[in-house]
């Protein structure tokens, strides 16, 4: 696959992403800050959720995947036994768990530097196993490639999912 290129940094979602957004997740997306990520289409795919939501409680998924095309990929990774798969790897090669490790400190500090949630993971399992391919793919788009060495192995394994065209328009369109 050809892996869609990084973002240059979050940008305000306009009125047509949050159109967007809500149309991918099929609901108002809740604490959504910034566009993360735009997919080759043009459309928002990963958007970046605030540490606390509306109403106070902690959300440290900072970075959450819209695209239902990409997700439904994701998904069937997940169940083809990659997350055990990368999971077995972490505990058997020094080199890949230190660069994982490395990933779960750049989530932490990308997300401290919005709100500080002292006590709560970071996403996707990290820094130990791999529990959520669908947030590793998110970070990898998010932060660029080489930050997070298994999320770009989930990405280089996914389908061009943008190919047939934009997963969702802003209503009206």
């Amino acid at each position: 696959m050809q892996t869609p290129p990084p973002s240059t940094a979050p940008t305000e979602p306009t009125d047509a992403d949050l159109s967007v957004v809500e149309r991918q997740l099929g609901r108002v997306p809740r604490g959504l800050r910034a566009v993360a990520h735009r997919c080759p289409c043009g459309q928002p795919d990963v958007v970046e959720t605030a540490p606390r939501l509306p109403d106070g409680s902690p959300f440290p998924t900072l970075y959450y995947l819209t695209c239902p095309r990409a997700a439904s990929a994701i998904g069937t990774l997940e169940a083809e036994g990659v997350m055990k798969e990368m999971t077995e790897r972490l505990a058997t090669d020094p080199e890949l768990a230190a660069a994982y490790r490395a990933a779960h400190e750049d989530y932490l500090r990308r997300r401290d530097v919005i709100e500080e949630l002292v006590g709560f993971p970071s996403a996707g399992g990290m820094p130990d196993r791999v529990k959520c391919l669908h947030v590793l793919v998110a970070h990898s788009l998010a932060a660029g490639p080489g930050v997070n060495p298994l999320g770009d192995e989930a990405l280089a394994m996914l389908p061009e999912w943008w190919r047939k065209g934009p997963c969702a328009l802003p209503a009206g369109d």
